[in-house]
């Protein structure tokens, strides 16, 4: 079996995963009752798989699914506020190879780069819990062990660039012994080869108040493509 085929066993487990009863419920509730400019939607209203290039050198690490977003689509980011930003700026810089995505059908390909998120159903408030960030946190460990080629990891918000070097450490796959301080932006060396760059998730809050600009999003895969190209 080869990487992708893990990956793609390990994207099936997560599907059926049932271990957080708030976000079971949670995330079948949004399914079934819907809102009104998506009633004509058959909602996924399971845990969002991972999906991109098993062979990237790019990972995206985002929060959690949005409750009308990936939940009702079935792929992060999609046909969400948070990818209406993130999939042009991927287009930009070589990494997707359309700026749009509104279904999991619409031919939307990832290249050099793969999405995932540390919590994978879609929490109330989009607040997970510690302990429901610790549930989900094994399928988390499993992709960075499978995803063998990524030397740049980009960590969407804070609480998801924490929990990246919480595994990173975890697997020994960085000799730092403190966290580093998140901040839009900011490089942390984690290992020979291997980046993390932290950034303000492209959230509708965000990008609404203008905590977030498109120019400020945009400088974050320009310092992952320049860190990409000075890789050995």
């Amino acid at each position: 079996m080869n990487q992708a085929i893990f990956l793609d066993a390990l994207q099936q487990t997560v599907i059926s995963c049932r271990k957080c009863p708030r976000l079971v419920r949670w995330r079948e509730k949004i399914a079934r009752e819907k809102v009104k400019r998506f009633q004509e939607w058959d909602y996924w209203g399971k845990p969002v798989p991972s999906f991109g290039d098993p062979n990237a050198r790019l990972l995206i690490v985002g929060l959690a699914p949005a409750a009308h977003g990936a939940n009702r689509t079935g792929r992060m980011f999609t046909s969400d506020r948070s990818g209406s930003l993130l999939y042009p700026t991927l287009h930009k810089f070589g990494f997707a190879n359309q700026p749009i995505s509104f279904t999991r059908g619409d031919g939307l390909k990832l290249k050099d780069c793969y999405i995932t998120a540390v919590v994978r159903c879609a929490p109330p408030q989009n607040k997970p819990t510690p302990k429901e960030l610790q549930n989900c946190r094994p399928y988390f460990l499993e992709e960075l062990r499978l995803l063998k080629s990524i030397r740049v990891i980009v960590g969407l918000g804070k609480v998801s660039f924490d929990a990246i070097f919480r595994g990173l450490k975890e697997l020994q796959m960085t000799s730092l012994k403190n966290k580093p301080a998140f901040g839009h932006g900011v490089v942390v060396p984690i290992a020979p080869n291997l980046s993390l760059i932290g950034s303000y998730h492209p959230s509708q809050q965000n990008t609404f108040t203008g905590k977030l600009t498109p120019a400020m999003f945009e400088s974050i895969f320009r310092k992952a493509k320049n860190l990409l190209n000075q890789v050995i």
